[in-house]
Formats: C-alpha cells, structure tokens, sequence
C-alpha cells in the first residue's frame, strides 16, 4: 500500500530482517521513508535487502542488541548515513519457552537485556537527534505483557517493563522533548518463525488453518503486514500528540474477557 505518510523521514527498524520487522520495514519504504534495517546475522540480509527492494533508501546494520555499544553505533551509523531519526522502532526480540521451573537467572537476564533493556538504550542514544526532528518511537510489545503464558515466563516479564518503560518516557519525553513513544501488543501473528516453532512443538504444517475461532474469531491469524500498517500510523504525525499509549492488536478484548464454558474449553484427547 503506497502512501506518503512517512515521506522523507528517516526510520530505524531492529529484528528487521524477518517476520513483522521486515514487515515494518517495507510498509515505512512504501510511505516514504529511508530505513535503517537492522538485524542479528549476516545470512539473512540478502534476501531482506532483495525482498525490500528500498536501493539506496535503506543501509543495513548487522550486530547483537546485547552488545556494549550496540545502541551508539546504530545511531551514529544512521546518523552519517541519513542525517536524521525521525523515528525508531523497537522490534527485536527474544521468544524463548520458559516457565517458572526452568527459567534460570541467566535466561531471564537476557531476555531481559533484548526486549527491554536494549530498547531503552537505542531511545537513550538517539534522544538528541529525536528531539531535533519531534520524532517517534513505536515499541513492539505482546499482550503476554498483562500476565502472558505460563510457559512464556520470561518474555512475557520482559514485555511487561517495555510496557512500563513506553508509559513512562511516553509521558516524560513527550513534554520535555515532543517525542512521542508508544507500544503495539501484537497477537498472535502468522510469522515464518511461529510456523518453524509450533511445528516443532509437533504441531501439523497446517495447524495454522485449524485454529479454534475462540482464539481467532477471524477464523486466521494476524498477518505481519497489518501490524506493519498499524506501525506506520504511529510513527506518522496522523494521530498528533497521542503519546505513552499501549494498543493491543488482536481479534478479541484481552483484558476482561470471560471466554464461553463450551466444548472449546474441554480437553477431550
């Protein structure tokens, strides 16, 4: 979908080389913008850059959100490449299986370190330049941040302070700086790497077809490029001054709902 929404602004995308990031990166290209893209390996930036198509409107970034530095070299790198940020988004992610019997302090420190600590220091770095242009930040977050699977522990803490942190700085930088920050709690989303994971947890190729409407009333999951849209929209001057806001992209209420005590509810295998 062609637009002009994001017509000359300048855009940082993490985790961009798959899944919803990639997404996000192509649907900024598409509204005019020039993106930094940046991802974890190597062998996947080719086939990022040929599906993007962006030629000299997007320069990669290849390096571990973990890493000292990590945050002030993506700045400086977009920054000499494009002279301005007019907006970040913060995609990159780990998902990792944890409950509260296998999750150990390492784990947990390092899902912590990715989904909210290297977020937190990507905005830090790049607040000067944020605040000469008054631009955005668009967190990706889930709705695991309310209180998440018991088996996704550790995530879903992790997306519970990025939901903090987008609240917090949504309202601080907002007024001190006229930077708006908010978050997208994305659903459930048909990415390449949900497909790899839930064959892996034994689940038929297909399973993405079988899902009970009690848990997509749309009979589908969402697709990436529609949370992609929803991003664009919000690193956009579209909403005005909407800051520290945290919106769920899903296909039923997460908070409140009181599912029917039907057959769906049974476990009867």
């Amino acid at each position: 979908m062609q637009n002009d929404l994001l017509k000359d602004k300048v855009i940082i995308v993490t985790g961009a080389f798959g899944g919803i990031g990639l997404a996000i990166a192509k649907a900024c290209l598409n509204a005019g913008a020039n993106v930094l893209l940046h991802g974890r390996s190597e062998q996947n930036q080719s086939d990022a850059l040929r599906y993007l198509d962006g030629g000299d409107r997007v320069e990669p970034f290849v390096g571990d959100v973990t890493r000292d530095n990590f945050a002030a070299d993506l700045v400086e790198t977009t920054i000499r490449r494009f002279g301005k940020i007019n907006g970040i988004v913060n995609n990159a992610a780990y998902v990792v299986s944890s409950n509260v019997g296998d999750t150990t302090l390492a784990l947990f420190r390092e899902v912590l370190e990715v989904n909210s600590l290297a977020p937190f220091a990507i905005i830090q770095s790049a607040l000067p330049h944020l605040a000469e242009t008054k631009g955005a930040v668009v967190n990706i977050g889930s709705v695991n941040a309310y209180a998440g699977e018991p088996n996704l522990l550790a995530y879903s803490v992790s997306k519970g302070a990025l939901m903090t942190l987008t609240r917090n700085l949504g309202d601080s930088l907002h007024r001190d700086f006229g930077i708006r920050v908010n978050q997208l709690n994305v659903g459930w989303v048909l990415t390449e790497k949900e497909q790899e994971r839930k064959v892996g947890h034994g689940l038929p190729t297909d399973w993405y077809t079988l899902i009970s409407p009690m848990y997509a009333p749309a009979r589908r999951l969402l697709d990436p490029m529609e949370v992609a849209n929803s991003a664009v929209l919000w690193l956009s001057d579209s909403l005005g001054p909407v800051s520290g806001q945290a919106i769920e992209l899903e296909q039923h209420p997460i908070i409140g709902r009181n599912p029917e005590k039907n057959l769906d509810a049974l476990d009867l295998e």
